[in-house]
C-alpha cells in the first residue's frame, strides 16, 4: 500500500513538473503525461496485472470525454451527420484497413488473419487525443471538426467487428453467424433501452434530483448515469466509450446539459491525464533500441498513407481545406489499436515482438499528433491558403437574454460600464488581465470579474444565454472573433454588439451571424463629415445615451 502511494506521489510530481515546463513552451499536456508514464515505468517495475488495473481506471477518462462530446450532439444533430459518420468513416476504415492489411501481408509476411487484424487496427485514430484538442480549441462544430468527429465515431463502432474478427479467428466454438446474431440482438437492446430512458425516465429523474437542492447529489447522480450506462453498453458487447457517447446524446436534449458539462470537466481531464500516463507506461525502451529502423518505417508508412486516404475521401465531397485539416487530425493511430495488438499477442495471432513494435509505433504517432494538430492552420495554409470568403461556423439554438455583459475593460469597456451604471442598468465586466481587474476593483468597480470571455465555459458560467446583451469591447481581432464564435455556438439569437475596424471584419462578423456591428472607421468618418458640414468641429460632443441605443437594438 505504501509502495503504491509513493509511486502515485512520484507520478503526479513528474507529470506536474513536465506539464508546467511544457506549457511554458506551448507543448500540449498530453505529451507531459505520456513522458511521465514512460519515466515512471523505467523507475518502477510494473507487472502485467498492475498495468491492466491502471488501464481499466484510466479508460474512464475516455468515457467522460465521449460523454461530454455526446452532450454536444443531440439525436437530431447526429442524424444530420450521416454523411460524416457512415460515408467518410466507412470509406476511411475500409480503405485504410484493406491497404494496411495488404502491406502487412507482403512486407512483414504476416498470415492473412494476422494481416487483417493489424491492418484494421492501424485504420483507427485516437479519439482521446483528437477530441480533447478539438474541445480545447472549440472546433468540434467546425467543418473539419464535424468530419473528424464523424470518422472517429465510425471508428469506435468499427472496433466491435474488429474484436469479433479476432474472436472468429481464434474461436473454435462459435460460428460467425452466431456471433453476428448476438451483436444484432445486443444493438436492439441498447437502442430500446436508451429510447425508453431518454423519453420517459431521464427528465423525471433529474427533476426529482433537483428537489434535493444539492450540488453534491446532482453531481453524484450524473456520475451514476455516465458510469452505469457505459457499463451496461459494454456488458452487452459494445465499448464503454460508445455507451458514454449515447448517454451524452440522451441528456443533450435536457435543460441540465450545460450544468452537467461544466460539472464533469474536472473529472474528465484528470482521468484523461491518467489514461495518457498508462499509455506512456507501455513503451519498452529496449525494443526502441533494437528495432528503431522498423519503428520509423512503420510510422512513416502509416502516417502518410492514412493522411492521403482521408484527404482523398473527404476532398471528393467537401472543401479541400476541410480535407487537409481532417487528414492532419486523424493521421495517427489510436488507443484502441493498443488494445487490439495486446489482445492479438495474447491469443498468439502475432508474436510479442511484433506486438511491441506496433505498440511503440502507435504511441509515437500519438505523441506526434498534438504538435501537428496545434499547427494545423499553418500547415493547411502552406498547402492551400484560406480563401477570404470561407468561414465555417456552428449555430445552436438556446435561450434568451436578460442582462448586459461587457467583454473587456479597456477605455471603451470602461466608458460603457460608466454609462450603464449612470443609467442604473445591471451589468458585469469580464476581463482576462488580472492587473486591470485589481486596479478596477481598487478604484471602486465591483462588477468586474477576472475571466476569459473567449472560453465558452466562462460565458455559460456568467449566464450569457440569459443576458440582455453582450457588448464586446476588445480591440484584439483574434480574441474578438473567438468570443463571437463562442457566443454564436451558445445561441444565434443572443443580442451581441461588437465593434470592427474595417469592412472586411464587418463582413466576417456578418457571416458568423452577428447582427449588431459598429464599424469604427465608418462611424468616425460619418461623425467627422457631419461636424465638418455643420461647422461644429470645435463643439463639445454630447454624451451618448447608451440605454436608448441598446433598447433600440
Amino acid at each position: 500500500m505504501e509502495h503504491t502511494i509513493l509511486i502515485s506521489i512520484i507520478t503526479i510530481a513528474i507529470a506536474t513538473l513536465f506539464n508546467v515546463i511544457l506549457k511554458k513552451i506551448k507543448i500540449p499536456t498530453i505529451i507531459g503525461y505520456i513522458l511521465s508514464g514512460f519515466i515512471v515505468s523505467i523507475l518502477f517495475h510494473f507487472d502485467k496485472s498492475d498495468k491492466i488495473s491502471l488501464a481499466h481506471i484510466a479508460e474512464f477518462g475516455i468515457v467522460f470525454l465521449m460523454f461530454t462530446i455526446g452532450l454536444e450532439f443531440s439525436a437530431k444533430h447526429f442524424r444530420a451527420m450521416k454523411k460524416e459518420v457512415f460515408i467518410y468513416g466507412g470509406l476511411q476504415v475500409m480503405a485504410s484497413g484493406v491497404i494496411f492489411s495488404i502491406l502487412s501481408y507482403y512486407i512483414i509476411e504476416a498470415s492473412i488473419k494476422s494481416a487483417l487484424v493489424i491492418g484494421f487496427a492501424l485504420s483507427l485514430s485516437s479519439t482521446a487525443i483528437v477530441l480533447k484538442i478539438l474541445n480545447e480549441r472549440r472546433e468540434t462544430h467546425s467543418g473539419y471538426g464535424r468530419a473528424t468527429l464523424g470518422i472517429l465515431l465510425f471508428q469506435d463502432l468499427a472496433v466491435i467487428p474488429i474484436l469479433i474478427m479476432i474472436s472468429i479467428f481464434t474461436s473454435h466454438n462459435q460460428s460467425f453467424g452466431e456471433i453476428a446474431f448476438n451483436m444484432v440482438i445486443s444493438g436492439i437492446v441498447v437502442f430500446v433501452t436508451f429510447f425508453i430512458l431518454g423519453k420517459y425516465i431521464t427528465d423525471r429523474y433529474f427533476r426529482w434530483i433537483m428537489k434535493a437542492n444539492s450540488e453534491e447529489i446532482f453531481l453524484v447522480s450524473v456520475l451514476l448515469i455516465v458510469i452505469s450506462t457505459a457499463y451496461f453498453v459494454e456488458f452487452v458487447g459494445f465499448s464503454y466509450s460508445l455507451g458514454a457517447f449515447l448517454a451524452g446524446m440522451m441528456l443533450s436534449e435536457t435543460r441540465y446539459r450545460y450544468k452537467i458539462e461544466s460539472d464533469l470537466i474536472p473529472f474528465r481531464d484528470i482521468l484523461l491525464g491518467l489514461f495518457f500516463i498508462t499509455i506512456g507506461m507501455q513503451i519498452d525502451w529496449h525494443m526502441i533500441v533494437e528495432h528503431w529502423q522498423m519503428i520509423l518505417a512503420i510510422i512513416f508508412v502509416v502516417v502518410t498513407t492514412k493522411a492521403l486516404i482521408i484527404y482523398s475521401i473527404i476532398s471528393f465531397m467537401s472543401q479541400k481545406r476541410t480535407a487537409i485539416k481532417s487528414a492532419l487530425a486523424l493521421f495517427e493511430v489510436g488507443e484502441f489499436a493498443l488494445v487490439i495488438f495486446t489482445l492479438a499477442a495474447s491469443t498468439n495471432m502475432i508474436s510479442p515482438t511484433v506486438s511491441q513494435v506496433f505498440i511503440i509505433s502507435v504511441i509515437a504517432t500519438m505523441i506526434i499528433a498534438p504538435f501537428i494538430i496545434k499547427n494545423m492552420k499553418s500547415i493547411t495554409d502552406y498547402f492551400l491558403p484560406e480563401p477570404t470568403d470561407l468561414r465555417q461556423r456552428a449555430f445552436k439554438k438556446d435561450g434568451f437574454l436578460n442582462h448586459i455583459i461587457i467583454c473587456g475593460y479597456g477605455p471603451i469597456g470602461k466608458a460603457i460600464s460608466s454609462n450603464l451604471e449612470n443609467n442604473n442598468i445591471n451589468y458585469i465586466v469580464l476581463e482576462h488581465d488580472i492587473a486591470v481587474v485589481d486596479k478596477a476593483i481598487a478604484t471602486g468597480e465591483h462588477d468586474i470579474f477576472f475571466a476569459n470571455a473567449a472560453r465558452k465555459s466562462v460565458l455559460e458560467h456568467f449566464n450569457a444565454i440569459n443576458s440582455l446583451a453582450i457588448i464586446i469591447a476588445i480591440t484584439n481581432e483574434k480574441q474578438r472573433m473567438l468570443i463571437c464564435e463562442n457566443i454564436m455556438s451558445l445561441g444565434d439569437d443572443i443580442n451581441t454588439i461588437v465593434t470592427v475596424n474595417n469592412a472586411e471584419e464587418e463582413r466576417i462578423m456578418m457571416d458568423i451571424g452577428i447582427k449588431n456591428i459598429v464599424n469604427d472607421r465608418e462611424l468616425i468618418s460619418d461623425i467627422l463629415t457631419q461636424k465638418a458640414l455643420s461647422c461644429s468641429l470645435g463643439a463639445t460632443k454630447s454624451p451618448i445615451d447608451l440605454k436608448a441605443k441598446i433598447s433600440s437594438i
